[in-house]
């Protein structure tokens, strides 16, 4: 059994509801919840899901209901994102897994991290279109035809290092929107990205600056 597996099977089996959670077979494992649909799970120790590789587990394992990638450092393409939604397979982090499976949602659940941040973006009329580019990336069309690529970061406080990090792993973004609504970006992580050629802001400023783009 692989590491990420075991470690998910002991955690899972500490959600609220969990009867069992038992290993099936290679990544997989089953979980048996009350008053909830049974889920099988695919546990990921990959740093980055693509859609050729969520193609590749859905075809290993055709019944997944959702797709974990349990490591704190794993991106998601968009491409992943679109395919495993379009079959009606749930993704994220191992939170995102223990919430779904608590709730009930596993086959419909997105990373729980990044959802409420994705949902206020759409919501915004000056907002004509998104492209998911990554989890935590889009590419957001705006009514006056200007185009921003938004990158989100999770940090409590970010600091230059977590603004530099999204820019390499995921490519140049315009905006590095500091998501946790707790928190607020560090001088350094500011500077950074005006060193990189982006603003660092949290949502009052990302609002106030697409609708009068």
């Amino acid at each position: 059994m692989s590491w990420q597996v075991n470690y998910a099977l002991l955690n899972v089996r500490k959600a609220r509801g969990v009867i069992s959670a038992e290993h099936v077979h290679g990544e997989a494992i089953k979980i048996t919840v009350y008053d909830k649909p049974d889920v099988l799970a695919v546990i990921s120790n990959a740093y980055t899901i693509t859609a050729e590789l969520a193609t590749q587990y859905h075809q290993e394992y055709p019944d997944m209901d959702f797709l974990c990638g349990y490591r704190k450092e794993c991106v998601w393409e968009g491409g992943a994102i679109r395919y495993l939604e379009d079959n009606t397979i749930g993704w994220g982090s191992a939170g995102t897994l223990s919430s779904a499976i608590s709730v009930g949602n596993a086959n419909t659940a997105a990373h729980k991290e990044y959802v409420f941040s994705y949902r206020l973006i759409r919501q915004l009329r000056c907002i004509t279109n998104v492209v998911r580019e990554f989890d935590r990336v889009l590419n957001v069309s705006l009514s006056s035809g200007r185009t921003l690529r938004i990158g989100m970061i999770l940090e409590y406080e970010p600091t230059a290092d977590a603004v530099r990090t999204l820019w390499y792993r995921c490519g140049p973004v315009d905006i590095a929107w500091n998501i946790n609504p707790s928190g607020n970006p560090t001088q350094n992580a500011i500077e950074a990205g005006r060193q990189l050629g982006c603003k660092v802001v949290k949502w009052e400023d990302l609002k106030t600056l697409l609708q009068s783009s």
